[in-house]
């Protein structure tokens, strides 16, 4: 494929990669990029990331076959509002949010109905790392981008977006706006409110320097999605609110019971609840690697 102009709007881990990976595959003739301000802008021209950046939207957008919106969630309706009277119908709007439900929401506000030629989508990758500078080729790489389209758009200009991220190295799959949700909360939002609560606990604790210093691998492993962006993930929990406060109430219902479980000197059904857990992950993980998509399990 090839996009003659990409625009991205916010420029930061998530647009700086897709523009990466698209410049090393010869995918895209040139990367504009546009923001607030101008010192990412400036970075990612100076990294070779973009190759021309502006504060003048209408300068970005004009002529863009594809623009791409990659601003923190609950930003992306004011940059709706601020770029409708600007875009060419012809142009293929997408973006990367985490939450479909609230773009959707904030699009038919916007435009009245989400447009033909807006494709809601979203890369399931990501770094604790943020910013332009944090931006890698192969960020997609063996990872899945989630499509939501509605029967309403346009099937070419979902095909364009299709092939841009598999272009990219991602496994392209498509749901519906609802069930993206509900799995994102289950399988990303929650996880990442845990880890963020229980570094936060743990640090409030009395023993905080000892917890630290001696923390093994586990622990590491489990806390480091809590070193993300405090802002976009601010963002994400307020936009998902219904679907992750579903997830932790159902959490923490399980999380009750093993406690009570602890609190009896249960050892059968410790091990059980231990061995049944143990057997999904595997199971799921393995069948997934060995169908080829995804990593070796850990």
């Amino acid at each position: 494929m090839n996009i003659g102009k990409l625009t991205i709007i916010g420029l930061g881990l998530m647009g700086g990669s897709l523009a990466k990976a698209l410049k090393a595959k010869g995918a895209v003739d040139q990367v504009w990029a546009t923001g607030r301000r101008s010192a990412s802008l400036v970075r990612g021209l100076e990294l070779g990331v973009i190759d021309h950046w502006t504060l003048d939207l209408a300068e970005a957008l004009r002529d863009a076959d594809v623009v791409l919106i990659a601003t923190p969630t609950l930003v992306a309706e004011q940059v709706m509002a601020d770029i409708a009277p600007l875009l060419d119908e012809k142009t293929i709007l997408t973006d990367v949010a985490s939450v479909k439900g609230n773009i959707l929401r904030a699009a038919e506000a916007v435009f009245g109905a989400l447009p033909p030629r807006f494709v809601l989508g979203h890369p399931i990758a990501g770094s604790e790392q943020s910013g332009v500078e944090a931006a890698k080729t192969d960020l997609f790489v063996d990872h899945r981008v989630i499509l939501t389209p509605l029967a309403s758009n346009d099937s070419a200009a979902v095909q364009v977006v299709r092939e841009m991220w598999q272009c990219a190295g991602a496994e392209v799959v498509e749901m519906a706006v609802d069930e993206h949700d509900a799995v994102l909360a289950a399988t990303s939002h929650l996880p990442h409110v845990l880890a963020y609560t229980l570094v936060d606990a743990l640090a409030a604790s009395g023993s905080a320097a000892d917890i630290f210093r001696f923390a093994a691998g586990g622990f590491r492993d489990f806390t480091r999605i809590a070193s993300s962006d405090p802002t976009m993930w601010h963002d994400i929990v307020l936009a998902n609110q219904q679907a992750i406060l579903a997830g932790l109430d159902n959490f923490a219902d399980h999380l009750q019971m093993v406690r009570g479980l602890i609190a009896e000197a249960d050892g059968p059904a410790i091990k059980q609840l231990f061995s049944r857990a143990k057997q999904a992950r595997d199971e799921h993980f393995l069948g997934q690697y060995m169908a080829g998509r995804s990593k070796p399990p850990r």
